[in-house]
């Protein structure tokens, strides 16, 4: 299984437990971070294992590769010696270096392709990481600016339902109508006013026709 089937397994048991548990959308962002982060920790200690093993398997084919070489030259010198049996026998050893060599080269050849591919899901998973920080950033701005909003909208519900906002209007309302009342009232007394003006304007007029009327008579 790879490095990035591993994390995806990871990632979804616990970010499934924690949507079932109804959890904060950040904290699940931060805890698929942190899986993912964990996961990149361990892609690092496998990478560098793998590359431990490499440099070991390639030790190995190196030291029989050197050991054919070596048994090569050790049949030649028996030769020189006239020691065909010893000549025989370091062709003998070669031919199991180089067995051994060859086998190795092969287990190095799949231990490179395994580096490979682990080194390639590595670059791959920081790669997602910093995608992932980017995008958290975003998201947390965000989910943010949707708490703000929605902490306005509870607060104006509850204002456009509040009793003392209620008490406003109706005294607005009793206002309005005291103010219309004085009005009419003030209406009335100006009008009681002119009318009174206009009687003492008329029984002074009355008055004095009746004193020249008297004293036409001669009962002034």
């Amino acid at each position: 299984m790879g490095i990035l089937d591993r994390l995806s397994r990871l990632i979804r048991a616990n970010i499934n437990d924690l949507i079932k548990r109804a959890e904060d959308p950040e904290k699940i962002i931060e805890q698929a971070l942190e899986d993912m982060r964990a996961t990149l920790r361990d892609a690092r200690m496998e990478v560098a294992e793998a590359m431990a093993e490499l440099k070991k398997l390639e030790r190995e084919q190196q030291n029989y590769a050197e050991q054919v070489r070596a048994w090569e030259q050790k049949a030649a010198e028996a030769l020189r010696s006239e020691r065909e049996d010893l000549a025989r026998e370091a062709l003998k050893r070669k031919q199991q270096a180089h067995a051994l060599s060859d086998g190795f080269a092969q287990q190095v050849a799949q231990q490179q392709a395994l580096v490979n591919q682990l080194t390639t899901q590595l670059k791959a998973l920081e790669g997602k990481i910093q995608e992932s920080e980017a995008k958290k950033a975003l998201l947390i701005a965000r989910k943010k600016g949707v708490e703000a909003a929605e902490t306005v909208r509870k607060f104006e519900s509850k204002v456009d339902t509040h009793s003392a906002v209620e008490a406003f209007e109706d005294m607005e309302r009793r206002i309005e109508a005291m103010e219309d009342k004085h009005a009419a009232l003030s209406e009335m007394d100006k009008n009681n006013i002119e009318k009174e003006l206009e009687s003492l304007g008329s029984s002074k007029e009355v008055e004095d026709d009746l004193a020249r009327l008297k004293r036409e008579l001669g009962m002034a």
